[in-house]
């Protein structure tokens, strides 16, 4: 058991910017930065697919996808997606979404797949009388349809190393599982030194088509 259910962090800016403070680590970490629509703009000019998030919110709830083209915008929520054929048509949406919520975006990640389906991974890392250690590494495959993986919303789990293979190859479970352990192990040092008490934690890694690891967030309150 963990000694207690441990300090809480809601705010995922805080975490992340915890996170951005190790050079191992930042290499790691999407591009994030608190939403407006001028850094819309400029995420989308740079990345072409942007993730927005809420600051404080957990099981994918309110989070969207927003992809610029040639045509113009599209905004994904759940399963529905619309589309603009001018920026500022796209913010007064998002306006009509987010309300006086604050939002992070993201820079979007093209996740590996499983038979279409993108693939992410939960790495919950907890202290038990003194001592971290693991009680989770599970792959989660988005449902059919969506691209947020939350179980909540319907996404499938499986074991990491399945969830690699499927998405990867065989040749890549080992190395990738091996990589996602050393990057928790750091994470949790430079979160523990910043905000002492945390003792549960909850990480949620992307590797993407070319197998490149991403930390996209940390949770203090694991499922």
């Amino acid at each position: 058991m963990a000694d207690h259910a441990g300090r809480q962090l809601a705010s995922k800016w805080t975490k992340t910017a915890a996170l951005l403070s190790h050079p191992v680590l930042a290499g790691h970490i999407p591009e994030t930065i608190r939403y407006s629509p001028a850094q819309l703009r400029r995420m989308l000019d740079r990345h072409g697919f942007v993730v927005i998030k809420p600051i404080v919110g957990s099981g994918g709830s309110g989070v969207i996808k927003v992809t610029r083209s040639a045509e113009g915008y599209a905004l994904t929520h759940r399963d529905l997606t619309n589309r603009f054929d001018a920026f500022d048509k796209l913010v007064n949406a998002l306006r009509g979404r987010t309300g006086r919520r604050k939002y992070l975006i993201q820079q979007g990640i093209d996740l590996a797949r499983v038979n279409g389906r993108p693939i992410d991974y939960r790495v919950k890392y907890v202290k038990a009388f003194g001592k971290w250690e693991y009680r989770a590494l599970v792959g989660r495959i988005a449902r059919r349809g969506l691209f947020v993986t939350n179980l909540s919303q319907g996404g499938d789990m499986v074991l990491a190393g399945e969830g690699i293979r499927a998405s990867l190859g065989r040749a890549h479970v080992k190395e990738k599982k091996r990589k996602m352990r050393e990057l928790t192990v750091i994470a949790t040092r430079v979160l523990e030194q910043r905000y002492p008490g945390i003792s549960q934690l909850g990480f949620d890694y992307g590797i993407d088509r070319r197998g490149r690891i991403w930390i996209f967030e940390v949770n203090t309150r694991p499922h």
